[in-house]
């Protein structure tokens, strides 16, 4: 499946923001943070701000009407566009990997199911997992609205 890095309708833009919340999900930063039971929520919902924000971003969408979209402020989608949050710069530097090598999903190292001997990092793959269904769950939501 090709992912569109300039979506030109909505189809395109659930395509890109559903590849980039994926790929940010599974990046080495993102499963650090998801360890914190704490910021669990609340990262799978910045990263999904985040990940909506650039989609729309890059179909040409205004950003007033993209925070409509959303359902945040004008601020909150400027924040994580200019990588003045930490979803946002994860989300960035992923919409460049993922530019330069197409859609790649890979465990970071030690994460593998057959590689996970103790329970914390059993523990962490099934958060990431729980993550990445309660993202396209909004994913979801919200193109259904």
């Amino acid at each position: 499946m090709s992912i569109p890095l300039k979506p030109l309708g909505r189809e395109d833009i659930r395509r890109l923001e559903s590849a980039l919340i994926a790929m940010a999900l599974f990046d080495k930063e993102t499963i650090e943070a998801l360890r914190d039971p704490h910021e669990r929520v609340t990262w799978v919902d910045s990263l999904y701000t985040a990940a909506a924000a650039l989609a729309r971003e890059k179909a040409g969408m205004p950003i007033s009407k993209i925070a409509e979209e959303l359902g945040v402020t004008e601020a909150t989608v400027r924040r994580h566009l200019r990588g003045e949050s930490r979803a946002g710069q994860i989300v960035a530097k992923v919409y460049e990997r993922l530019a330069e090598e197409g859609l790649k999903l890979e465990l970071p190292e030690g994460l593998a199911p057959q590689r996970c001997r103790d329970e914390e990092l059993k523990q962490a793959l099934e958060a990431v997992r729980g993550a990445l269904k309660e993202a396209l769950d909004r994913i979801n939501a919200v193109l259904s609205t």
